[in-house]
């Protein structure tokens, strides 16, 4: 069977079950024990001289771990292929998430910030309605591109031994890439692979959401928002998804307390939006999905033709 044949039968798995609470209630998710062990070498190896190298070493253990377990599992066959491909794709979980924090939001503003808070790192206790929606959106184009887009692109490229080295990277990053005093020195090398992996991909994401919302035209401002993004990646899928709705994104956040005076995408766009947005964005996410549904099928054809 074909990559891209796999890939398929996975992308509609995830569709169809998401991350079903029965089973992840029991064991845990392959991405949770991934961030264990980041956890545990975090704790002993992030402090002393020479973090930066304990870091890449850090990031060469999960690359290699991830190459041998991805083999591995490989071995065993087409269906367990499809099925850990399934569970490494976050389509249905991500949407689900964003679609609560509309739903929230229609109920009340203290309902639709605890439900972001779910999803984001930001500071939520007093956001507007308007920061809610945002926030969720911004969520919605950033996790579209690291959740799904991204692992399916490096499981065509590389099959599960490449979709589990991205997965072990974004994990790391998510967790320790961050440019605090702490992590610094430690998550620079996480951050820096996390940023090279996510290049293409990032950009792919946007030019699906573009090609559905037919905002070519803006594609020289969607460039220039991207650019000016504190995130050499998530800016390219936020500017598309940003005009696709409409919607001003991004702009000043609070993160621990301290308020980030950060740029506006799509900025004369209008910045008072709220549920229906959030759902709007959800209807996008369905439909880059099936876009990408739409043209890895196609290679499937084709390869089977030729």
């Amino acid at each position: 069977m074909s990559t891209a044949f796999l890939l398929v039968c996975a992308l509609c798995l995830d569709a169809a079950l998401g991350e079903p609470d029965w089973l992840w209630s029991r064991v845990k998710h392959p991405a949770v024990l991934i961030g264990n062990l980041i956890g545990w070498l975090d704790k002993r190896l992030n402090h002393g001289a020479q973090r930066r190298l304990k870091g890449v070493a850090v990031v060469a253990l999960l690359v290699c771990g991830a190459l041998i377990i991805g083999r591995a599992l490989t071995l065993l066959g087409p269906v367990v292929e499809i099925i850990a491909c399934a569970i490494l794709l976050a389509q249905k979980s991500l949407v689900s998430h964003v679609r609560d924090v509309g739903a929230g939001l229609a109920v009340s503003l203290e309902d639709g910030r605890g439900k972001v808070a779910m999803i984001v790192s930001r500071d939520t206790r007093d956001m507007t309605q308007a920061q809610v929606a945002r926030s969720a959106i911004e969520s919605a184009a950033e996790n579209l591109s690291d959740g799904v887009i991204a692992p399916a692109f490096w499981f065509l490229l590389g099959g599960l031994p490449g979709l589990l080295v991205y997965k072990a990277v974004n994990t790391a990053d998510s967790m320790i890439g961050y440019r605090s005093e702490k992590y610094r020195d430690f998550g620079w090398a996480s951050a820096r692979l996390d940023d090279v992996l996510n290049l293409i991909p990032a950009r792919l994401t946007c030019v699906m959401i573009v090609a559905l919302s037919g905002q070519w035209a803006r594609w020289p401002q969607m460039v220039a928002d991207a650019r000016r993004h504190i995130s050499p990646n998530a800016g390219w899928p936020e500017a598309a998804m940003a005009r696709a709705l409409n919607v001003a994104l991004a702009g000043p956040r609070s993160y621990d307390g301290q308020l980030r005076d950060l740029a506006w995408v799509n900025g004369d766009a209008p910045r008072e939006i709220g549920a229906s947005e959030v759902f709007r964005a959800c209807d996008l996410l369905w439909r880059v999905w099936g876009l990408a549904l739409g043209l890895v099928s196609v290679s499937v054809g084709v390869s089977f033709i030729f």
